[in-house]
């Protein structure tokens, strides 16, 4: 006998494909921001496929009313460019079946790595991938619904907490990206994964399969995306890591790295108010708090040079 929750999900299959019928549907875990649920489902000619329904969260929502949408049309543009991003199949804003709209995405098989075996042969697909998204040619696509970066961060910065992370030293990186917001234009305006970290990629048998969880995507200054990367690969791997990261991505683009010791500092913020939840997932909080400390004064120490 179907749950509540099956019969909706098989509602939602009769919708995209009236002959297919749903096998099973189970829940994935890792999701943060969205309601991520795997379905199985037999087509007409018997053959099974799997597919990924993303429910986004309240705080997306309130971010963005139409993130489903803007989410689906994102990863139509990325699947037309060869951006290795699941297909998306369908997006139900319809409130028929769920509360909140919904997209239903490919299933890719794969899954994150934190201890790849060759991590040399990781960081560089890792940078290649990276600088693939960054190459696509917004020219071509109409990439206008989604926010631009400097304007998320000045509205981060406006929105200073009343007691900040001394131990994180915020108030410090707040008062430096303070003084000078917005920075100037030097590199073209990229499309912007937003949060382009290993957690959201997908690997097998030593290959990136795909790269998912699109929500925070953004257009912006690509050093935005490198900083972020760059933090969380020294979470993940160390500084020797990160360093050969930032060496293959320049080296695949040739961009103006003036002003990246201030995108560190902005990738550096980010955590911050999740500080109290490290301990929850984090492997070592102590660990990060250390590589974090470091990040943020190698940043200081480069400003200074400017």
């Amino acid at each position: 006998m179907q749950s509540q929750e099956d019969k909706k999900f098989a509602r939602l299959v009769r919708k995209i494909d009236p002959q297919s019928r749903l096998l099973r549907s189970w829940k994935l875990q890792g999701g943060v921001s969205a309601l991520v649920t795997a379905l199985e489902i037999e087509r007409p000619d018997g053959q099974t496929q799997k597919m990924i329904v993303r429910q986004h969260g309240a705080a997306d929502h309130k971010r963005n009313p139409r993130i489903a949408a803007d989410e689906f049309k994102l990863l139509q543009f990325l699947h037309s460019a060869g951006v290795a991003a699941p297909e998306p199949y369908y997006c139900d804003q319809s409130g028929e079946i769920f509360v909140t709209p919904c997209i239903v995405i490919e299933y890719i098989k794969g899954e994150p790595e934190f201890a790849p075996s060759d991590l040399s042969d990781y960081i560089v697909q890792f940078a290649a991938h990276l600088s693939r998204i960054h190459g696509v040619d917004c020219s071509k696509l109409d990439i206008s619904f989604l926010p631009r970066q400097k304007q998320i961060y000045a509205e981060k910065l406006r929105q200073r907490p009343a007691i900040v992370d001394e131990s994180l030293a915020e108030g410090r990186i707040r008062d430096t990206l303070e003084a000078v917001w917005p920075l100037p234009q030097r590199n073209r305006t990229v499309l912007l994964h937003g949060d382009f970290w290993p957690g959201n990629i997908l690997w097998k048998d030593g290959r990136l399969a795909g790269i998912i969880d699109w929500e925070d995507a953004a257009q912006g200054d690509p050093l935005a995306d490198l900083a972020n990367s760059r933090l969380e690969l020294l979470w993940a791997f160390g500084s020797e890591a990160m360093q050969h990261f930032t060496q293959q991505y320049l080296s695949m683009n040739p961009i103006d790295v003036t002003d990246l010791p201030y995108w560190d500092l902005c990738a550096a913020l980010r955590p911050i108010s999740k500080a109290a939840e490290w301990s929850e997932w984090a492997t070592d909080e102590q660990v990060m708090r250390e590589r974090h400390r470091w990040f943020v004064d190698q940043a200081f120490e480069k400003i200074a040079m400017l």
